[in-house]
């Protein structure tokens, strides 16, 4: 059987754009001793984190993002509606060394796409600089470590 994974990404030198990295380390907190759950600092990507993925069924990727919504809301995309978001050529895909799109196509070129996948969206509101993520979004966070522990249970039943 697979493994899980979750991938916290951003930067975290740019107040809210860190949201994903600081989301990753309150689920570490919030995790049971004994998961099995693999969450990392994904920083801003990279196509050396394609390895990680090759063993895995589950994956959660948080991230800042812009969906128009209120500072701090959080939008959860699983599956089929992440890949459609992401293919959606008319949005600003990543101003990170590598999208999070071309990522997930590289796993599909190589046959190694976690079966269920999603992203956490937190949406950003200062993305200047900054070492902690504006109040707003330090609220979200909680939100989305929240979700995130929604669908590993869900996906493990």
């Amino acid at each position: 059987m697979g493994s899980s994974i979750v991938l916290g990404l951003g930067n975290i030198l740019l107040s809210d754009d860190g949201a994903g990295v600081h989301a990753a380390q309150t689920l570490i907190q919030r995790l049971p001793e004994a998961s099995a759950v693999r969450v990392l600092d994904a920083g801003t990507l990279s196509f050396t984190l394609l390895g990680l993925l090759e063993d895995a069924d589950r994956l959660i990727v948080f991230d800042a993002g812009d969906f128009g919504a209120d500072p701090g809301a959080v939008r959860c995309l699983e599956s089929d509606t992440l890949d459609g978001f992401l293919a959606d050529v008319s949005r600003k895909r990543s101003v990170h060394e590598v999208g999070l799109a071309d990522l997930l196509d590289m796993a599909r070129l190589r046959q190694i796409l976690p079966r269920q996948r999603a992203l956490i969206c937190i949406q950003a509101y200062d993305l200047g600089w900054g070492l902690e993520p504006s109040a707003s979004v330090r609220a979200g966070i909680r939100q989305a470590t929240d979700e995130a522990l929604r669908l590993l249970e869900q996906w493990q039943s």
